[in-house]
């Protein structure tokens, strides 16, 4: 798509979700457009999704998503230079003060958080994925320059994962993001970790502090930072405006720094390793049951918007636990779909839908699934049912066997490397490719009886 035509996509979108003043921020994932609106009611629905480019809308987790795909992050920055940043900032004050649950907000402030990362955890998942493989197959040492110049590139992003959040939750609590980045490179120090690795006794004013190792956390920065922008914006009142440049900073960094090594992190240290034992026990009650049902409805729960409440679980698993056999197993929806777009291609007679579904099949191999959900299982529900079965019988199987995903990782083909073990190929490298070939069969067989040979998507208006 040339400038042009996302400048103008960009202007029709945001007129068409009430316009420029109707809208508090932006942001996007991998392939949505994810606005803060102060009234979602004033967005036009029927017109975005007249839009070609516009695959669908979602209202969840207090954000009015827009599905455009793949180029979404070429469209992003577009909207933002037409809504101007000086009417973002405006009205940014305004975000923590939108209309829903508490619920709703929560989950909107820790996507905030790790949206913006999550193109760079996957890409470094990836890497991490190639340099097992070639150890594995002896064609690189992990003591080599070559092995730790690409591992540092690939771990780095998990290692200073304070600093990251940090600095995005600076932004999303709309404080200073360099505080926000300091008190994340604050708690994992050199010389506090160094401290922590050798078990040496730390004090703060006479204060015991826990001995904790704060690389690769994501609540404690999070946490923190939310701190940290309320004694920012008490000290901004407070002072004179000649004395803030340096004494906000100063003043903000030195309050908050101790209360989190003291307060915030061991506290949210022990909730994050509380959740995931947490989530991890229930799921390990039954596996089987668990894969089955996680196989089956998580592109279901994707559609609907309610994956949100449990993209920050399955993160702080991995990042807690270095592995997480939940996340492996919602990769094989992936599969399914692709297999419900190969059934619908063979299927169909009419050359442009059969078009159509091939070309959804390679999105979904790529790891796109919004072009299958929403030009094919949407207008044919029924269709869905295939995913559901081929994904569930597939995520019974790897639950079964124990399947585990090792690093962050995109999805379809690009799940494969994430599943990789450090210690080298196991059953969880070869019993994911065996079961994401599995779902992909079973739910284009399925597809292949469930979709009229003479079906037609029916085209936008």
């Amino acid at each position: 798509m040339a400038k042009k035509d996302y400048d103008q996509l960009a202007k029709d979108v945001v007129t068409h979700v009430g316009g420029k003043e109707n809208i508090v921020d932006v942001t996007n994932c991998m392939t949505r457009l994810r606005f803060v609106l102060k009234d979602d009611t004033a967005a036009n629905e029927s017109a975005l999704k007249q839009l070609k480019q516009v695959k669908g809308i979602m209202n969840q987790g207090g954000q009015y998503q827009v599905i455009i795909g793949t180029e979404v992050s070429d469209i992003t920055p577009a909207v933002r230079e037409y809504i101007g940043a000086e009417n973002v900032t405006a009205t940014a004050g305004q975000t923590e003060a939108k209309a829903g649950s508490l619920f709703d907000r929560f989950f909107k402030v820790i996507s905030g958080c790790i949206s913006p990362m999550l193109g760079v955890m996957v890409g470094s998942g990836m890497i991490k994925g190639v340099l097992a493989i070639l150890v594995t197959f002896g064609l690189l040492t992990n003591t080599s320059g070559t092995y730790l110049a690409l591992y540092a590139a690939a771990d780095a992003v998990l290692y200073f994962m304070p600093i990251l959040v940090g600095f995005s939750a600076g932004r999303v609590f709309k404080s200073n993001q360099y505080i926000g980045a300091i008190v994340g490179a604050a708690i994992m120090y050199p010389s506090i970790i160094t401290a922590v690795a050798e078990g040496t006794p730390l004090t703060f004013l006479r204060l015991p502090m826990q001995l904790v190792n704060y690389s690769q956390s994501l609540l404690p920065a999070i946490v923190a930072v939310w701190a940290a922008s309320h004694v920012e914006k008490f000290f901004k009142n407070t002072l004179p405006q000649i004395l803030q440049l340096m004494f906000v900073p100063a003043l903000t960094l030195a309050i908050i720094v101790p209360l989190t090594l003291l307060i915030i992190g061991p506290i949210m240290n022990l909730v994050s390793s509380t959740l995931s034992t947490t989530v991890l026990g229930i799921f390990n009650m039954s596996p089987i049951i668990g894969g089955i049902l996680f196989g089956a409805f998580w592109q279901l729960m994707v559609l609907l918007g309610l994956h949100a409440a449990f993209i920050p679980v399955l993160i702080n698993n991995l990042i807690t636990l270095g592995s997480d056999p939940i996340n492996a197993i919602l990769g094989l929806t992936v599969w399914a779909l692709a297999g419900v777009s190969l059934g619908y291609a063979l299927k169909v007679k009419d050359k442009e839908q059969k078009s159509l579904g091939f070309g959804n099949l390679a999105s979904c191999l790529c790891g796109v699934t919004e072009p299958t959900i929403y030009s094919i299982v949407i207008p044919n529900f029924k269709i869905f049912s295939a995913a559901w079965i081929g994904g569930g019988v597939a995520g019974g199987i790897l639950a079964a066997l124990g399947g585990k995903m090792y690093s962050f990782g995109g999805d379809g083909l690009f799940r494969i490397p994430a599943m990789i073990n450090p210690a080298g190929l196991d059953i969880s490298f070869y019993g994911f490719i065996a079961c994401a070939a599995l779902a992909l069969a079973v739910s284009a067989a399925i597809a292949y009886f469930l979709v009229p040979a003479g079906e037609a998507i029916p085209e936008k208006q």
